[in-house]
């Protein structure tokens, strides 16, 4: 297991302790408001945790409190983990990013483009150009979430089982096959839309990879990182670090469904890339580390240099932001600017982004109120966690932004 512990006093990375203690009492106010039972806030710079803090309780019916060793749903930061495994087979040669889906997944071939009607009835015309798998890691292919609740194709994939969760007993491969047959919102490369193109992605990783996606990210993340803790199902002898889920209502929260909450106790038969993944703050402050040592942690190298520093640049047409070329749907971030890169949100212009933020800095979240942003001017990583939907990520990352930057001394 992935130990948590302070490394070094804030003066020791030009931080200001002082100012770094103010993080608590402002978090602590959300369990005290009852927005939150609990969470966990790491801060690290310059490869060293300066700032470690949690509060609350991991369930309110037992009162146990978040330890260092509670297991999150981490949600939609499942997808970075999964666009780090498909750059490894890039960086391998076995996967390029200009592939056509087609070429991994034969439904792919011939998408088309809604462009009006009802659900049932869609008007579509051809694609003017295929579905790469650039255009999945960058969200430009044009899929969609049946969650979304805005336009026509989400209602599609609604009318095929899907919504927040997946129908039962589904693989992936049967999935994706589903997903196949819903047009795309837009002309791939023209738009950004959240949407299901990573867990594409992620099937298309079990094809090159010739193995199951579990069964991949283990052999190429979890292992090599120490990532023991971090897996698709919570067997019986870890349940009780389980944080429980809970829902934001009327100023509180309350339980989340059991269809939402749920976490197998044994391997699933569907493995999605795009939200699965259970884990503890130090696991996921491995991968993260990885990341901001720019593919390397502890002597393993997972990527290169320049493929984290590829992945983590703005992919969007013209260096724009998402406010001027995503769809105003549903994101885990702020979209004035910030652009997209391959699997993260990255700051574009810190002023358009009304941030005390760095140009560069890379970042996502997940819908359950857990997020991580790393900027690697300042050599300055954060991880938030917690287990409350809807997430108050993007506040939280507001009110957390200048208490942290401000704690930069040097």
């Amino acid at each position: 297991m992935a130990q948590l512990e302070v490394q070094a006093d804030a003066s020791e990375v030009g931080m200001d302790a002082a100012r770094l203690a103010l993080l608590e009492p402002r978090l602590r106010s959300y369990v005290d408001r009852g927005l939150m039972p609990g969470w966990l806030l790491l801060v690290c710079r310059r490869n060293k945790i300066v700032h470690l803090s949690r509060a609350g309780v991991r369930d309110l019916d037992t009162r146990e409190p978040v330890e260092p060793d509670t297991l999150w749903r981490v949600m939609s930061m499942t997808k970075p983990v999964t666009s780090v495994a498909a750059m490894m087979l890039h960086e391998q040669g076995r996967l390029s990013l200009t592939d056509p889906v087609s070429r991994h997944i034969p439904a792919f071939e011939g998408m088309r483009v809604y462009v009006g009607g009802p659900p049932d009835r869609p008007v579509t015309v051809p694609v003017h150009e295929p579905v790469t798998v650039w255009h999945l890691l960058t969200h430009t292919a044009g899929m969609t979430q049946a969650f979304m609740r805005r336009h026509p194709c989400d209602e599609m994939l609604r009318m095929r089982g899907f919504g927040f969760t997946f129908p039962s007993g589904i693989t992936l491969e049967q999935a994706v096959e589903r997903w196949s047959s819903v047009p795309l919102l837009f002309q791939p490369g023209t738009d950004w839309n959240y949407s299901l193109a990573t867990d594409v992605v992620s099937r298309i990783i079990e094809l090159v990879a010739r193995r199951p996606l579990d069964q991949v990210l283990r052999e190429m993340i979890f292992d090599p990182l120490g990532m023991e803790d971090t897996g698709f199902w919570v067997p019986d002898d870890r349940r009780h670090r389980l944080a429980k889920l809970y829902l934001g209502v009327h100023g509180g929260v309350e339980p989340a469904p059991p269809e939402m909450s749920m976490v197998h106790r044994e391997r699933p038969t569907l493995l999605t890339g795009g939200n699965g993944l259970v884990t503890t703050a130090g696991d996921y402050h491995r991968f993260v580390s990885m990341l901001a040592r720019r593919g390397e942690l502890d002597g393993t190298r997972l990527l290169t240099r320049r493929t984290v520093e590829y992945m983590t640049r703005n992919h969007l047409p013209g260096d724009v932001d998402l406010e001027a070329f995503g769809r105003q749907l549903f994101t885990d971030i702020p979209m004035r600017g910030v652009g997209f890169g391959l699997g993260f949100s990255v700051v574009q212009d810190p002023v358009r982004h009304r941030s005390v933020s760095s140009l560069g800095e890379y970042a996502w979240g997940g819908v359950a109120s857990t997020l991580f942003w790393v900027d690697p001017g300042e050599e300055l990583q954060v991880l938030f966690m917690a287990q409350t939907i809807p997430s108050p990520t993007v506040q939280l990352r507001s009110a957390l932004h200048p208490l942290i930057y401000h704690a930069i001394v040097d």
